[in-house]
This record gives structure tokens, sequence and C-alpha cells, in this order.
């Protein structure tokens, strides 16, 4: 069984850790991002480390260093996917355009993501009960 650890860091600490991870030959698995319960930025850098899986989060902050300087391409689509959908910039990323939203995107629309809890609430109450 793989072991999973998540460590807060600020954006500060970003740019250093992920040299030093690079430097150590560590993959960069996958970057995501979401909105906590609170309203705040979470952005999740998680990397291969003698195949455990060993996170980072960058909790409330708007702009982040960007770490495609450091691991190019694979980092680039991930902090492209996360400031379409979050509001948050990430300082030095050129960006490509739009990956999924029209470049005359305004909000309006815009795809929800939820807890299954609120999505419930949103069910049609003739389907309430009903198997598929």
């Amino acid at each position: 069984m793989h072991n999973y650890e998540c460590i807060e860091i600020t954006k500060d600490e970003l740019l250093p850790l992920t040299k030093d991870m690079h430097h150590e030959k560590r993959r960069l698995v996958i970057m995501n991002g979401y909105i906590d319960k609170e309203g705040k930025n979470v952005v999740l850098y998680h990397f291969d480390v003698e195949g455990d899986i060993k996170s980072f989060s960058v909790r409330g902050s708007d702009s982040i260093p960007s770490i495609t300087s450091i691991y190019k391409g694979s980092a680039q689509w991930c902090e492209e996917e996360i400031c379409e959908f979050m509001p948050i910039e990430f300082q030095g990323l050129n960006k490509s355009g739009r990956l999924f939203l029209p470049e005359e995107f305004d909000g309006s629309g815009q795809i929800l993501v939820l807890p299954l809890s609120e999505l419930k609430k949103y069910k049609e109450p003739e389907e309430m009960g009903k198997e598929e």
C-alpha cells in the first residue's frame, strides 16, 4: 500500500521546494486546485517520492509563482486549467489561451462543483426514489 502525506506550505516556499524535488528527480504527478469552505483558494502539488505520493498545498493565495520553468509542460497544463476555473493567477505562466471555456466567457452559466450533499438538494422531486 502506498503512503500519502500532505504538507501545507506558503507560496514563498513553493519555488525552492519544487527546485529541490526536480533536482532529486521527483516526478510531478499532478496538480489540482479547489476553493475550500471558507472561500480560499487551495492548490495542491503531488509528487512521486519513492513510489508514495507526497503533496504540498498552498492555501489562501490569489497569485502563486508558476513552476513551469522547472516542470515545463507537466505543470503548464495544470496551471492553465486551474486558473481557468478558479480566481487565481500563476506568476510567470505563459498562457496558451482558453483550454475549455470560450474566450468571451463572462462567468454566466459556469459549471458548479458542489459536494454530493448539496447536489442532492437540486435533484428533481419526481426522480427521488427511482433507480437508474
